[in-house]
C-alpha cells in the first residue's frame, strides 16, 4: 500500500487541471478504482489480516481523498488569479461610457422658456414656414409699403410667370401662429409660439435663419400692467435671479399699440453678463398692447377683448445668459463648440429642479 499511497500523491500533486485531477479520482478511489478493489478483497482474508489491513485501506483512501479535494482547490485559486490578472478593472473609473452628444444651446433655451410659460399657464402653437402674404404682413397691420416687405428683407417664395395668386415668403416672424391661433380657438388665449423665422441679414449678431419666441395673452381686461408684470416673472426666472429691473421704451410695432422695447437692468464684469445690478440697461425684447385691426384679422372683436404680445429671439437671450459671443457659430455644425456650449441629453429643464442645472 505504500506504493500505491506514493504512486496517488505524486499524481495528484503533478496534476496540472481539474480534468486530470478527476481522471485520477477515479483510477484511485472510484467505483473500479484500485483503492476500491483493494478494500473489495478484505472479505477473502482472515479476521486478524482484516484488523491490519482494513485500517490502512480506509487511511490510504482517506488521504487520496483529502489530497485530492486540496489539489482542487488550489487549481480553482490558480484559475480565478489568473482570471484577476487578465480581466483587471480599474474600479475607479466612470461605470457608464462618456456621453457622446449634446443638446444644442437653442434646443436648450427653447426648453427653458418652454417651461417658464408653461408655469404661468401658456401653451405652445405652432405653424408654417412657408406662409402668404397675408398671415404674415397683412394680418398684422404691416402696410404695403413697410420696409419689410421688401425683398432686401424679406425672402419671397419664387412664382411662376403668369402666376396671380398672393405671394408667400418664408416667414419673418413668429407672429402669423398668433393670428392663425386665434382664427382657430378665439379668445380667451394664452400661448407661445417658438419657431425658426428668416430675414435677408448676416452677421455676428444676425444669420438669415434664426429662433424667436413670441407670445400672446387675450382677455376681457389686460393691460400694460399684466404684461410687466409677467415679463419680469419671465426674466427672473430664466436668468435666474431674486429681483430685476426692466425699463419700457416707447417704440413702434405695426401690431401693437401702445408699442415698447424692454431692457433690463445689469452690469458687465470682464464681459461677464449680472441682470438686476449695475448702471447699464441692455434691450431684450419688443411688447405692447395688441392692435385693434390684428384682433379683427384673428375674428376677435377688439370691442370686448384686448390683448397683450411680446418677442424676442431665442438666439439672443441664449447668447446673453450663456456668454456665446458670435450668434454664427450656432449654425457652423462645429463639434468641438457643440461640445463647449452643448447641454447634457437627459437633463431637462424645469423649474423646482433649475432650468440650467
Amino acid at each position: 500500500m505504500d506504493d500505491v499511497r506514493e504512486k496517488y500523491l505524486g499524481q495528484i500533486a503533478n496534476a496540472a487541471d481539474e480534468a486530470a485531477l478527476e481522471d485520477i479520482r477515479i483510477a484511485a478511489v472510484g467505483k473500479k478504482g484500485e483503492i476500491s478493489l483493494k478494500m473489495r478483497e478484505l472479505g477473502k482474508m482472515t479476521p486478524e489480516e482484516r484488523q491490519t489491513a482494513g485500517p490502512a485501506l480506509n487511511a490510504l483512501k482517506d488521504e487520496v481523498n483529502s489530497a485530492i479535494a486540496a489539489k482542487k482547490a488550489g487549481l480553482a485559486d490558480a484559475a480565478l488569479d489568473a482570471r484577476l490578472r487578465d480581466e483587471w478593472l480599474d474600479v475607479t473609473l466612470t461605470s457608464r461610457p462618456a456621453r457622446q452628444g449634446t443638446i444644442h444651446p437653442i434646443s436648450q433655451v427653447t426648453d427653458e422658456v418652454i417651461a417658464i410659460f408653461a408655469d404661468l399657464g401658456f401653451n405652445v402653437a405652432e405653424g408654417p414656414q412657408i406662409e402668404s402674404d397675408w398671415y404674415n404682413f397683412d394680418a398684422l397691420n404691416i402696410p404695403s409699403h413697410h420696409p419689410a416687405r421688401g425683398e432686401m428683407d424679406t425672402f419671397y417664395m419664387h412664382r411662376a410667370e403668369g402666376d396671380n395668386r398672393p405671394p408667400h415668403v418664408l416667414r419673418t416672424h413668429t407672429s402669423p401662429v398668433q393670428i392663425r391661433s386665434m382664427e382657430a380657438h378665439g379668445a380667451p388665449l394664452r400661448i407661445i409660439c417658438p419657431g425658426r423665422v428668416y430675414r435677408a441679414d448676416y452677421d455676428q449678431t444676425h444669420t438669415p435663419m434664426f429662433h424667436q419666441i413670441e407670445g400672446l395673452a387675450i382677455d376681457r381686461d389686460l393691460s400694460m400692467a399684466n404684461l410687466k408684470w409677467l415679463l419680469e416673472e419671465f426674466v427672473k426666472a430664466y436668468f435666474e435671479v431674486d429681483d430685476v429691473e426692466l425699463r419700457f421704451r416707447a417704440s413702434h410695432f405695426p401690431f401693437t399699440e401702445p408699442s415698447a422695447e424692454v431692457d433690463i437692468r445689469c452690469s458687465w464684469d470682464d464681459g461677464q453678463l449680472k441682470v438686476g445690478e449695475g448702471d447699464d440697461w441692455l434691450e431684450i425684447l419688443g411688447s405692447g398692447m395688441v392692435h385693434p385691426k390684428v384682433l379683427s384679422a384673428g375674428g376677435i372683436d377688439p370691442n370686448k377683448w384686448q390683448g397683450f404680445a411680446w418677442g424676442m429671439g431665442i438666439d439672443r437671450i441664449a447668447m446673453l445668459k450663456y456668454g456665446i459671443p458670435d450668434l454664427r457659430p450656432f449654425f457652423d455644425s462645429d463639434l468641438r463648440w457643440l461640445k463647449h456650449y452643448g447641454f447634457v441629453p437627459m437633463d431637462r429643464p424645469d423649474l423646482p429642479g433649475g432650468l440650467s442645472a
